[in-house]
């Protein structure tokens, strides 16, 4: 049997439970899946309908093994996690002090310059692979690349003592390199899929619900990475304090966006795989499964990182380790993870 690290279940109607040593699903007593607990890394549900047992979850908590589920248009409702991993204390005291000085304002920045950094490096990246096929596209691309570099420099003019001071301009930055981004990427999506350029909430086109899905996979690796490096998902920076919103997710994630779930949907546009929508303008139970497969494998690939090659997971770790050294004052200063491309 394969080595499963990624337990998906999506089928409406499943049963999760523990058999023998392993998780089981199982549907109308029929054996969908198993996956040993020694190798498992994470569980992910996907979409409604689907039932656990006690034992399942408490062998996944004893194992620490944390349980993600995701609605069928891909936000992230609930994750379940072993109760001592939250049990931290002087790690986040001082990520609630350091939104008051400096260490806020650093962050902030640092989280936008990567976020930004990336996406100009991905269109470049598009663009070195159209310069033969297609150089109009190419050097549109490359265009867009430097129009997006260029708020980098209205990053570091940033003044301010505080997060406070600085939020709305760091996110006027970030939303005006964003539009040049997503304009861009327009060119690079096949026609068939008649695409409008990014829409966030409520999208009804395949492209923009493929992405949406995708970044609500990746919420859930991004809070396991804080939880894990003892942070609070929830005291962030950039994004603003509101109940229920886990803030600092939203912060880190920013920098694995276009390297992790952009790339990912792109790349399926352009090779041709299917992005359904049923009846109900929502993916398709296979859709969302595939793209919840695609975005885990990506999580798996090796990326340059502090001289040598590791896997985004692993990367992510410690991005969220970094942040919890630096507002502790073990580390000097965060920089923001920018991939090779």
């Amino acid at each position: 049997m394969p080595v499963v690290r990624q337990l998906v279940v999506s089928e409406y109607g499943a049963f999760l439970g523990k058999h023998h040593g392993r998780l089981r699903v199982s549907r109308d007593g029929e054996v969908l899946a198993e996956a040993p607990l020694l190798h498992l890394e994470e569980v992910l549900v996907l979409g409604a309908g689907v039932s656990l047992s006690a034992d399942a979850v408490e062998a996944c908590c004893t194992a620490g093994i944390p349980i993600y589920f995701l609605s069928p248009d891909g936000r992230p409702y609930a994750a379940l996690y072993a109760a001592g991993l939250t049990g931290t204390v002087l790690t986040r005291r001082e990520q609630l002090l350091a939104y008051r000085d400096r260490r806020g304002v650093e962050l902030a920045v640092a989280f936008a310059r990567g976020k930004i950094t990336n996406q100009a490096n991905f269109l470049r990246y598009l663009a070195r692979y159209r310069e033969e096929a297609a150089p109009e596209v190419g050097r549109r691309l490359n265009e867009a690349a430097e129009q997006v570099r260029d708020a980098l420099e209205d990053l570091r003019r940033l003044r301010g003592d505080t997060v406070e001071e600085i939020r709305e301009q760091i996110l006027a930055v970030e939303g005006r390199a964003a539009q040049r981004y997503w304009e861009a990427l327009k060119a690079v999506v096949p026609e068939p899929y008649s695409w409008p350029g990014r829409v966030t909430r409520g999208a009804q086109d395949p492209v923009n619900a493929a992405l949406n899905y995708g970044y609500g996979i990746l919420y859930g690796q991004v809070e396991r990475a804080l939880v894990l490096a003892g942070l609070d998902p929830y005291g962030g920076f950039i994004h603003a304090d509101r109940p229920g919103k886990p803030s600092l997710v939203f912060d880190l994630i920013e920098e694995f966006r276009a390297v992790v779930v952009d790339r990912t949907v792109v790349g399926m546009t352009t090779k041709g795989v299917k992005l359904e929508m049923d009846e109900a303008g929502r993916l398709t139970e296979e859709a969302r499964r595939t793209i919840a497969e695609k975005v885990l494998e990506r999580l798996e690939a090796a990326e340059r990182y502090e001289k040598k090659r590791q896997s985004l997971r692993t990367i992510l770790q410690s991005q969220a380790r970094h942040i919890a050294t630096f507002v502790r004052g073990d580390r000097a200063v965060y920089e923001p993870f920018i991939a090779r491309w």
